[in-house]
């Protein structure tokens, strides 16, 4: 165990008192955290695997407004969602940037009755969007956000222009729209960054990942799942922020609800490297049909392309994985869009999938169920406000109301609001990236593709990691290409909530599903890994084959690509 989840279990057995607890380390959990911890209120949260290891770690990694919701006729959500992305591009803009997004369309009038459609109860699939319904909701887009534009207008683009830019399209596009939304560029490092700033604000605020609440004696305990400790907890309040767990955990915590409150729905999602496709995007993300109605998305991500997503319904939570199946209507999507265009199984160097915490929906179509939330308050000794719903982009705002209705609760005021406050390596930041890039080569002496490396992963804070790490013996690129640096490796190991190998590879870095890793680096980062944590080889050994285990089984990565021999001998017995 590290000293410093040590000490924290060490805070809460002097001092289990707490005024609110969330439960669930996700982004919604994790904003609502921070937000009540600025409050001036004694906050524990609470996260039974890994911060954002969910939900929160399987989006499609674009911040936006919601252009489709306007079908739903969702007109509150979409405006939230456009204020939201626009906040993130203003306080994480080390990690959220604009993307112009191409809408391909093969006719003008198609589609044009959907929204009505739906306001009258049609539950089914929409029509297919032709043009002028696409330009009248992409005009409502502009209209939204005239009085604080960050983002250019949508234009739209005949035959023509479209096949000069992108000249692979499918034959039956004729005619293109483009608009700006924004992508994120680590989701997960972006809740890491609200956590240190949630804690570096209000120090006796507790944030603990592998626990677990639960109910004892008319009372709860907190449960670690590390040490097998359990510790007395008391609270006046209960934030259920568990997502797609959320009925589950409402159950065990005393609230026994019925009906359901939540309804998920499984988005799965592929990282290929396809130097054809990626030049083909011509730097957009296209946002487009498929047969069945689907939207799904495609665009340029961290040197690979991204492509997604399915819409699935699931009957109970669980841990999930892109199934061949759902690979295979992804890869034919793409092929659709891009018929001449070589792409198959082969270019797939990873795979996501998680479950959306969708609100309660009867829909036959799983694109009709609303991406909105609320909160609902379940009476008891210890009131429990359950979140229900939410999407990425409109987090702060979904945590903020949580906040408000616990503050209420509690009789307390709030004291700041969370809409411009800069996020992490946000802050100070100098206004581009490569401004930030030039500073750090003057100041640290690093290479430009250092300097990029890390104005892109950590913002404003790259100058505390190159602190960490400039002067120590193993500050060199961990292989030919590699941007992390082994002492870069370390720091993130010991300063970042960090408990497993599983933590540091698919949440802390972009190694994962980049595509980079094999077996020569997995065992390069595991030794790292053991000599920052203090584990004992066994133990070192033992999470490198878990962690191997988790990448085939639900990231689709071969066998061979992560073993060496190396690694194969260092089998734990």
């Amino acid at each position: 165990m590290s000293a410093s989840r040590a000490e924290t279990l060490d805070a809460i057995r002097r001092d289990g008192s707490f005024d609110v607890i969330v439960v669930g380390g996700g982004i919604n959990g994790i904003g609502t955290f921070r937000d009540l911890a600025l409050q001036g209120l004694r906050v524990l949260l609470v996260e039974k695997h890994d911060f954002a290891s969910g939900c929160s770690a399987a989006p499609s990694r674009m911040i936006h407004g919601g252009l489709r919701y306007l079908e739903n006729g969702e007109f509150d959500l979409v405006r939230e969602s456009l204020n939201e992305r626009d906040a993130l591009l203003r306080n994480a803009p080390h990690m959220v940037q604009p993307l112009p997004t191409a809408i391909p369309l093969m006719s003008v009038f198609s589609g044009l009755f959907n929204a009505a459609a739906a306001f009258l109860g049609h539950k089914g699939k929409p029509a297919s969007r032709g043009l002028l319904p696409v330009k009248l909701g992409l005009g409502l887009y502009d209209w939204v956000t005239r009085h604080r534009r960050q983002l250019p207008r949508h234009r739209v683009r005949g035959l023509r222009a479209t096949r000069a830019l992108w000249p692979g399209l499918n034959s039956a596009v004729r005619y293109s729209a483009v608009y700006h939304d924004a992508w994120i560029s680590h989701p997960e490092r972006l809740c890491i960054e609200l956590l240190q700033d949630a804690l570096s604000a209000a120090s006796d605020c507790v944030a603990l990942n592998y626990c677990e609440l639960q109910t004892e004696d008319n009372g709860h305990c907190l449960l670690d799942h590390r040490s097998g400790a359990r510790l007395p907890v008391t609270t006046r309040a209960i934030v259920n922020a568990s997502g797609a767990w959320l009925d589950g955990v409402a159950r065990d915590l005393g609230g026994a609800t019925q009906p359901a409150m939540v309804s998920g729905t499984k988005g799965s999602h592929l990282i290929l490297d396809n130097p054809q496709l990626c030049d083909a995007l011509a730097g957009h993300m296209i946002f487009f049909e498929n047969t069945d109605g689907r939207v799904c998305i495609l665009f340029p991500y961290l040197g690979k392309v991204l492509a997604g997503s399915t819409d699935i319904r699931v009957s109970r939570p669980g841990r999930v994985r892109c199934e061949p199946e759902e690979q295979n209507y992804i890869l034919a999507s793409i092929q659709r869009v891009f018929p001449g265009l070589p792409i198959g199984d082969s270019d797939v160097v990873f795979s996501y999938s998680g479950i959306r915490p969708l609100p309660q929906s009867d829909h036959d179509f799983t694109g009709r169920i609303s991406r909105g939330h609320s909160i609902r308050k379940l009476a008891g000794t210890v009131p429990q406000f359950c979140m229900i719903g939410g999407k990425w982009t409109t987090f702060r705002a979904f945590a903020e109301q949580a906040a408000d209705v616990v503050l209420e609760e509690l009789g307390h005021s709030r004291r700041v609001s969370t809409l411009n406050r800069a996020i992490g390596g946000g802050a100070d930041f100098p206004g581009s990236h490569t401004a930030l890039e030039h500073r750090l080569m003057r100041d640290f002496g690093v290479s430009a593709t250092r300097a990029e490396h890390l104005a892109s992963h950590y913002g404003t804070h790259a100058e505390q990691v190159l602190r960490g790490c400039l002067g120590q013996e193993n500050d060199v690129p961990l292989g030919v290409g590699s941007a992390y640096t082994g002492a870069e490796i370390a720091y993130l190991a010991g300063s970042e909530f960090t408990v497993t190998l599983s933590d540091l590879v698919l949440r802390r870095t972009s190694l994962a599903i980049t595509g980079v890793l094999d077996g020569a680096l997995l065992t390069q980062i595991t030794e790292i890994f053991a000599e920052a944590t203090g584990l004992e080889p066994c133990q070192a050994a033992q999470q490198c084959t878990a962690l191997t285990e988790e990448l085939i089984h639900f990231h689709g990565l071969p066998l061979e690509r992560l073993t060496t021999d190396q690694t194969r001998s260092r089998k734990c017995v």
